[in-house]
């Protein structure tokens, strides 16, 4: 019985001095100072969460797996991409990007042109809806086009291949005129002449 007794009173006394050590290192831990050793942690800016809605611009309705391509800029430099996928509702969301920044969004999907638009992140939610077009006939120089049509530009604004900037074009002259019968007209030469 006494043995019995001694070992529960050594188990009793190895208990109670494990819970003291315990408690002794809890106590010191925490008086310890407050400044932290090591790596400082940054915490990351706040971030928006920005939902794209790719639709057709005909009738509006969802474009299915068309990539989202998020480009952050840092002035006119790309700090890389994160492309996403639209899912059958047309929707894709990110919310990893910094408020403040801006994003160079572009859109890709079969049969659509490109989009590309950039974007001021300023809100901590954003909803962007984007119409994609069908592409359009290609520019032929070998096609007749109307004066409108130009390079998208009006015909006064285009300047010619070969004239100098600044300079005016001199006014067409008919065929006929300046010429008498029996003489040869006095063809401009296209290039100086060495006297």
């Amino acid at each position: 019985m006494i043995l019995m007794v001694c070992r529960s009173l050594f188990r009793l006394s190895v208990f109670v001095a494990v819970l003291g050590l315990a408690a002794s290192l809890l106590t010191a831990g925490a008086q310890q100072d407050s400044t932290k050793r090591g790596r400082k942690y940054k915490t990351p800016p706040p971030t928006a969460k920005i939902e794209v809605t790719i639709l057709k611009d005909v009738n509006g309705k969802p474009i299915e797996n068309a990539a989202v391509v998020f480009h952050p800029m840092q002035g006119e430099k790309d700090k890389g991409n994160m492309e996403l996928k639209t899912n059958e509702d047309g929707k894709t969301v990110i919310d990893v990007l910094p408020i403040g920044d801006t994003v160079r969004l572009q859109v890709i999907a079969r049969g659509f042109q490109t989009y590309g638009e950039d974007y001021k992140v300023d809100k901590a939610e954003m909803a962007i809806e984007i119409r994609m077009k069908r592409p359009g006939e290609q520019y032929s120089i070998y096609k007749i086009h109307d004066a409108s049509e130009v390079g998208g530009k009006s015909p006064d604004a285009v300047p010619a291949k070969d004239a100098a900037p600044g300079a005016t074009p001199a006014p067409a002259k008919p065929a006929d005129a300046g010429t008498q019968p029996g003489t040869q007209p006095n063809p401009q030469p296209s290039q100086p002449q060495p006297h």
